[in-house]
């Protein structure tokens, strides 16, 4: 459970700190995503669970790292 909250924290400063270090150009960026298309979003989140779950599984079951 502490790993789960650790990684939880990691995750939440990953994800505020473009906010923080650059508001205006977030503010750009999330004008120009709300006009990309769902499907196409929709297959760029696939795509980005699918490393993520790749790089989890090679850092468990290999020495790598």
């Amino acid at each position: 459970m502490k790993l789960l909250t650790l990684l939880l924290g990691l995750v939440m400063i990953v994800e505020g700190l473009p906010y923080v270090a650059a508001p205006e150009a977030m503010q750009n960026w999330l004008k120009k995503l709300s006009e990309i298309d769902a499907t196409h979003l929709r297959g760029m989140g696939l795509v980005a669970m699918l490393l993520g779950l790749a790089i989890c599984f090679v850092v468990q079951k290999t020495s790598l790292f």
